[in-house]
């Protein structure tokens, strides 16, 4: 079973697409971008969730990295 938030690879412009539950979120720049699409989810501890791969799956690059490929 895969986790509910997904952080895809990084786009060739920067930024990173954000899936919850395999719906497009939104583009995230940073870390504050990734946590308000979570908490606009309505998962209120989600700077706690970022390093937990049961919640947050990295994919196609690391982990909090958002610049330009």
């Amino acid at each position: 079973m895969s986790a509910p938030v997904v952080v895809h690879g990084l786009s060739p412009s920067g930024g990173r697409n954000v899936a919850i539950n395999g719906q497009i979120a939104g583009v995230a720049h940073d870390d504050r971008d990734l946590v308000e699409f979570l908490r606009r989810a309505g998962l209120v501890d989600a700077w706690d969730l970022l390093d937990d791969p049961h919640w947050v799956e990295w994919r196609g690059g690391r982990a909090h990295r958002y610049e330009a490929a």
